[in-house]
């Protein structure tokens, strides 16, 4: 059996206001495995987001043990935990968050460079993931020329563009109408499960938490 992409002890993480102590997570534990999408629920300022910054190591401040591909990451240095991000985590917010002097095929490119792909390779998946998605037909288009659905499928394809083990993804179709974003969730999903990835996804909607594989909830700093 294949380890688990992602495991989480005890994770602690407080926040001093005004004098006061604010426990935003209190004791979670949680284990994601190899190609499972598991939904994040629960209300806005439940801690939802504090969670994911944590498993996607973009901050300290954390107690307790996070795992990611096996590697303790509360070991790592920042150069490493940089890295761990780079090769085995990806990243869809609620907002796009796309280069904007950059094409749709450029903004998916990017990621890929930075690993050390040649630009033929980045290129050819930037295509292969953008075409997926339906946008092969506007891979020299701006951000600024492309629709709320449009942008936020560019974002899905660079969160996958360097095959991540896992994606976090925070309200990821949160600033779409409804019937887009039912059409970009779908397509994100699919995706996800083609590729194999994990994927953590935050969300407050019942209604998208019940078309992944697992529903998780956050309530109180602990998941019920």
């Amino acid at each position: 059996m294949s380890n688990p992409v992602v495991r989480i002890a005890g994770l602690t993480r407080s926040f001093e206001q005004g004098g006061v102590t604010i426990d935003v997570l209190r004791g979670v534990d949680l284990v994601i495995e190899p190609g499972e999408i598991v939904a994040l629920l629960g209300p806005s300022g439940s801690g939802k987001s504090t969670m994911l910054q944590a498993l996607g190591l973009l901050e300290g401040g954390f107690g307790g043990r996070i795992e990611i591909a096996g590697t303790d990451a509360s070991k790592l240095g920042k150069d490493q935990r940089a890295a761990m991000r780079r090769d085995h985590i990806g990243f869809v917010y609620q907002f796009h968050h796309l280069l904007p002097d950059f094409n749709a095929i450029e903004n998916v490119v990017l990621p890929q460079l930075v690993t050390g792909k040649p630009r033929g390779e980045a290129d050819e998946r930037a295509r292969e993931l953008l075409s997926a998605l339906g946008l092969a037909q506007r891979l020299d288009h701006r951000p600024s020329q492309l629709s709320g659905g449009e942008q936020q499928r560019v974002a899905v394809a660079r969160a996958l563009a360097n095959r991540p083990r896992l994606v976090l993804a925070d309200e990821p179709t949160g600033n779409l109408d409804e019937a887009t974003a039912n059409k970009v969730f779908a397509q994100f999903l699919e995706l996800v499960r083609g590729e194999g990835s994990a994927a953590l996804v935050a969300t407050h909607n019942e209604r998208l938490g019940g078309l992944m594989d697992r529903v998780v909830r956050l309530h109180e700093g602990v998941l019920d």
